[in-house]
């Protein structure tokens, strides 16, 4: 077998996990540990077409990970055969430290502690991750490789808040963006794919979190989610931009406390917060519902924000850009939601944007031009492999 990365995102109950050649992106096993510390967890394990799933007591993540490389020596691939040459660890938030990935050591892993009140429901869990896997793997290269990277080359009219600057200084606050693995894949492959380097990109990174990024020639210049993943577009559950004044209305006005506003803006907003709904299909079927007149206004009119979000931001980013090339689509709305991508096209064709729609019908599973030949801007769905991705900054870094 040839050389492997074993990519780890390690979530606060769960553990996801893929063995991945570095090369050519094949996942040639992958994984889900579920509800680690319920009565009784979940994990499923797939190897070729041979699936297991198992319901069994997963006490807590070191358990978990056993759990998984008991998995690999059972159903395979043997991980001692598998030619692994890194195991790489999805992170969340890597603040000013890190613009790339890095190999973890002491130094490293204490970094990301550090960090932890920027991404307290994320990067716990990694370390959670990273402190197992190095104990059950300790003759294996660890690289992080963090979704704050590709952003930290912003430039600083962009990352920079208007903010009093010794407080943003002294409590780190400025854009650090979110998906920047996802962005800087996807931005890469694009060029490669169009065969050119100099592209006025914009790519969307639409799944139930969402965020959008301009990179020209090749360099972020600007993204929509900012301190945290809240900022930006509007989201599955999360409001996306806001007046932050809102929080002292609901403080003052309604008597909410700190941490039920950051659930609200979090977990009950957003689309579900709208229309009740957070699935976009589950969405669409409210709009195509002629039975429910009051809930197809409802999930209309939310389908209409999310729309004119998106909306401006193209228009915002082409501004920046100085112009626009492509227009890429990507993760699981981007790639599988024709209907946003229709609307959005259709609203931008007072400059020239024409979409192919037999090109855009359907669900994408691979590089597609989506906008016709004559269209001012190309449109694109190009897939994102965030695993392929690690993998590949992984091996890039040992």
């Amino acid at each position: 077998m040839s050389q492997t990365v074993l990519v780890i995102n390690s979530g606060s109950s769960s553990i996801k996990y893929q063995l991945v050649d570095p090369e050519t992106g094949e996942a040639i096993a992958k994984g889900l540990v579920e509800r680690i510390g319920d009565p009784v967890g979940k994990i499923k394990h797939t190897h070729g077409d041979d699936v297991t799933i198992e319901e069994i007591p997963i006490a807590d993540h070191e358990v978990g990970m056993r759990e998984v490389l008991r998995l690999f020596d059972d159903k395979g691939p043997k991980l001692a055969e598998a030619g692994i040459v890194a195991v790489g660890h999805r992170i969340v938030q890597g603040g000013k430290y890190f613009d790339g990935p890095a190999v973890i050591d002491d130094e490293v892993r204490n970094l990301i502690e550090e960090l932890c009140p920027m991404a307290p429901l994320h990067n716990p869990a990694h370390l959670k991750g990273i402190d197992v896997a190095r104990e059950l793997m300790p003759e294996i290269p660890h690289v992080a490789v963090f979704d704050t990277a590709f952003f930290q080359a912003l430039p600083e009219k962009a990352y920079t808040y208007a903010l009093n600057a010794e407080v943003a200084e002294k409590y780190a606050v400025r854009r650090y963006g979110a998906h920047g693995t996802s962005h800087q894949f996807v931005s890469r492959e694009v060029a490669k794919y169009l065969g050119r380097d100099d592209l006025k990109q914009i790519v969307m990174h639409l799944g139930n979190g969402a965020s959008v990024s301009a990179v020209l020639n090749g360099k972020p210049i600007d993204t929509s989610m900012g301190l945290t993943p809240l900022e930006g577009l509007m989201m599955g559950t999360r409001t996306g931009d806001i007046d932050p004044a809102v929080v002292f209305h609901l403080a003052r006005q309604g008597g909410m406390t700190i941490d039920e506003i950051d659930t609200l803006f979090n977990k009950q907003s957003g689309m579900k917060g709208l229309t009740g709904e957070s699935d976009m299909r589950s969405v669409w079927e409210m709009i195509f519902n002629d039975d429910d007149k009051e809930a197809q206004h409802r999930a209309r009119v939310a389908m209409d924000v999310y729309i004119n979000r998106l909306l401006k931001y193209v228009g915002s980013y082409t501004a920046e850009l100085g112009g626009l090339d492509v227009i890429t689509f990507t993760a699981g709305i981007g790639e599988n939601d024709w209907d946003v991508r229709k609307e959005l096209a259709q609203a931008l064709e007072p400059f020239g944007v024409k979409i192919d729609l037999a090109a855009n019908d359907g669900r994408i599973g691979e590089p597609r031009v989506i906008s016709t030949p004559d269209s001012k801007v190309t449109l694109l769905v190009y897939p994102t492999n965030e695993e392929f991705a690690i993998a590949r900054l992984a091996r890039e870094v040992i």
